[in-house]
This record gives structure tokens, sequence and C-alpha cells, in this order.
């Protein structure tokens, strides 16, 4: 065995015993809820294309509902930022940010069961071709939908231990 790796060992064999006494629980894990969530969460249907590329990402991460238990609804809000002006009065750059608003719904009540909001940003450059900065723009949006998806997919994985059988 080489040194760095008992020294790996070592270090894992003494922030196990850590990070049990502070009451972590994988999400996957039979205590951690997050089961609960995989194929169990119908997203309302999307308006729009950021909404479809979100929904799409939720799906992917948690699986098509087959049998929902949870319904999740979204409000999905982006604004478009000039990041960089040349000399010329030309943006060469964009800011893309954004936010998602959910609220995790018990299909059989109907109650609220978690809410939450995301936020992130991602940019594109505008010094090619309109087309190039079109397809630029289209792919930041694709991307700004992926982060904030995965977000809010981390946060009710985290909340998911709390949420009724």
């Amino acid at each position: 065995m080489w040194s760095s790796n008992r020294r790996t060992f070592l270090l894992g064999a003494l922030a196990a015993p850590a990070l049990a006494a502070c009451g972590f629980t994988p999400a996957y894990g039979p205590k951690g809820g997050g089961a609960k969530l995989l194929s169990g969460v119908e997203v309302d249907a999307p308006q729009t294309t950021d909404d479809f590329a979100y929904v799409r990402r939720i799906s992917e991460r948690l699986n098509p509902a087959t049998s929902p238990r949870y319904r999740l609804s979204y409000t999905i809000t982006t604004d478009v930022m000039d990041q960089a002006i040349s000399r010329d009065d030309v943006t060469n750059r964009y800011s893309l940010n954004g936010t998602a608003t959910y609220r995790l719904y018990n299909t059989a009540s109907n109650a609220v069961l978690l809410t939450g909001r995301v936020a992130s940003f991602t940019s594109w450059s505008a010094t090619g071709t309109i087309v190039a900065t079109q397809t630029a723009e289209r792919d930041a949006h694709k991307r700004l939908m992926t982060i904030l998806a995965d977000q809010t997919v981390t946060r009710l994985l985290a909340q998911a231990g709390s949420l009724p059988e």
C-alpha cells in the first residue's frame, strides 16, 4: 500500500464517525428520503423553451413520474444584462441571470410540503456572426436551466427526509 493511500484510508476512517455523529444521512440511503422522490414527482407542464429545458433536467435527475406522490410547480425568471461593452459602444458579452421559485405539493391533499428559490447565471459572447451569437444565447439558456434544475433537485433531496410517506 502506498503511503498516500494509507493516509487517505486513515483520514476516511477518522472522518466516518464524525459524519455519523453530525447526523449526516445519504440522500438515497435507508433513512435519507431521496428514494421517495425517484419516479414520484410530477412536474407542472412547461410553457416556454426555458421551462422545457428545466423540466427535462428534473425528469433526468428524478426519473419521469410513474406513480406521483408529489407535484412540483415552478416559476422561472430570467434577465439579460450587458456584461462587456467595447469603446465603440458595442456589447461583446452578455450575462443571463435566472431564478426558479418552486413548491412541492402532496398530490393527495394538495398541501404545500416544501418551497424554495434557487438562482444562478451564465453568459455568452456576442463577437461572432448573428447566427453564432443567437446559438450561443440559446445554449446559455439551456445551461442556466440545467443549473437551476440541478439546484432545485439538490434542495429537494436535502429536505426529502422530512416528506410524508
